[in-house]
C-alpha cells in the first residue's frame, strides 16, 4: 500500500510535469496527504482507520501565494482526482501560526515547524 507521503510526492510530480507555471507556485508550500478518518488511540498510541480511506491534498501556502495557488484549484483537483484524492485544500499558512487558538504547536509540532519554514522562505 502506498504511503500518504508517496502519495503527496506523487502529486507534486504530476503538476511539476504537466503544469510547471503552477509549480513554480507549489515548490514554495507545503504539501500534505491528510485521512481524517484515522484515529490515534490515546492509549494504546495505534492508529486505526474508520471505515473507508478518503485522503485529501492539504497545501499550506505563504500569503505571498495562497490567492495564486487557490486560483489554481480546480487545476489541483483535477490532479488530485487522477490519484484517487477526494479533494484538495489550501491554507494560508501564516494565518494557521498566527491564530491564538491553535494548538498546532503542541499537537502537531513537525507541522507547526514546516509551517514556520515556509512562511519566513524568501520567494
Amino acid at each position: 500500500m502506498i504511503t500518504e507521503q508517496e502519495l503527496a510526492q506523487q502529486f507534486s510530480d504530476i503538476v511539476q510535469e504537466f503544469h510547471p507555471r503552477v509549480w513554480e507556485l507549489l515548490r514554495h508550500c507545503y504539501v500534505r496527504v491528510i485521512n481524517p478518518n484515522c484515529r490515534r488511540s490515546a492509549t494504546l498510541g495505534v492508529v486505526r482507520s474508520l471505515a473507508t480511506d478518503f485522503h485529501y491534498i492539504a497545501i499550506y501556502c505563504p500569503p505571498q501565494v495562497f490567492t495564486v495557488i487557490a486560483a489554481e484549484k480546480d487545476l489541483l483537483r483535477e490532479v488530485g482526482k487522477y490519484l484517487g484524492l477526494t479533494e484538495v485544500v489550501c491554507f494560508n499558512a501564516s494565518n494557521i501560526l498566527r491564530d491564538p487558538l491553535s494548538r498546532i504547536k503542541e499537537v502537531y509540532p513537525q507541522l507547526w515547524l514546516e509551517l514556520i519554514w515556509i512562511v519566513t522562505q524568501e520567494l
